[in-house]
């Protein structure tokens, strides 16, 4: 087991202990929020290749769960578990043929996120993640073919981390939230991967909706 994958699988750990562990023992300070959160994201690659223009942002979507647990009364961890999709997109014109290729990266990812509460309604967040790779596929659209192939994982690093930070804005147990997180990890390991994406690392921003069940 390498490196990236310990760390991986103990944030695995430590965000399934947080998520069910029992609010009225989790803090002296207060109740433990565990709630359900999703939203769209619009991710970017930013990579040099030979004819590829018009770059542009993937639009997906993440979903998952969270737990908030209190330090203090102005302070708390929030672990996540969370479904991300990331990617880009680009419009290519080589030797006269056109069309526009999206790469779609899709990771199960683990945020820890420091907050600090700015009264009872807004929340300032920042801190790492981890994610690990699910699938790699590219959609192709134009003059070399249409539709979509997997693309093999071997040739993306599959332990992707960064930093991440942004808001929430609370009304009761429902909440609005915005986040950006960039990636610190080059995306492209070896092979086709590596030549067209170079050092590209993902860079993604989060508007979501969720709310807390307790």
């Amino acid at each position: 087991m390498n490196h990236s994958t310990k760390i991986l699988f103990a944030v695995a750990m430590l965000t399934a202990g947080a998520l069910i562990f029992n609010s009225t023992d989790a803090s002296a300070q207060g109740k433990t929020r565990v709630g359900l959160k999703g939203g769209l994201n619009a991710s970017s690659l930013f990579y040099d290749s030979q004819g590829a223009t018009n770059k542009n942002e993937r639009i997906g979507f993440h979903l998952g769960v969270f737990s908030q647990i209190p330090v203090s009364e102005f302070f708390a961890i929030q672990p996540e578990l969370l479904y991300m999709t990331k990617g880009a997109s680009a419009t290519y014109n080589v030797i006269g043929f056109t069309g526009k290729n999206t790469f779609k990266l899709n990771y199960a990812e683990l945020p820890v996120l420091a907050t600090f509460k700015l009264g009872q309604a807004v929340e300032l967040q920042a801190g790492p993640y981890v994610s690990y790779l699910l699938n790699s596929n590219i959609n192709s659209n134009g003059d070399f073919g249409n539709g979509s192939s997997a693309l093999n994982r071997d040739n993306f690093n599959k332990v992707d981390y960064g930093i991440a930070g942004g808001l929430n804005l609370y009304f009761g147990k429902a909440f609005i939230g915005a986040r950006y997180e960039q990636g610190l990890q080059n995306i492209a390991n070896s092979g086709a991967a590596n030549t067209i994406l170079g050092n590209a690392k993902n860079g993604v921003g989060l508007l979501s909706v969720g709310f807390s069940v307790n």
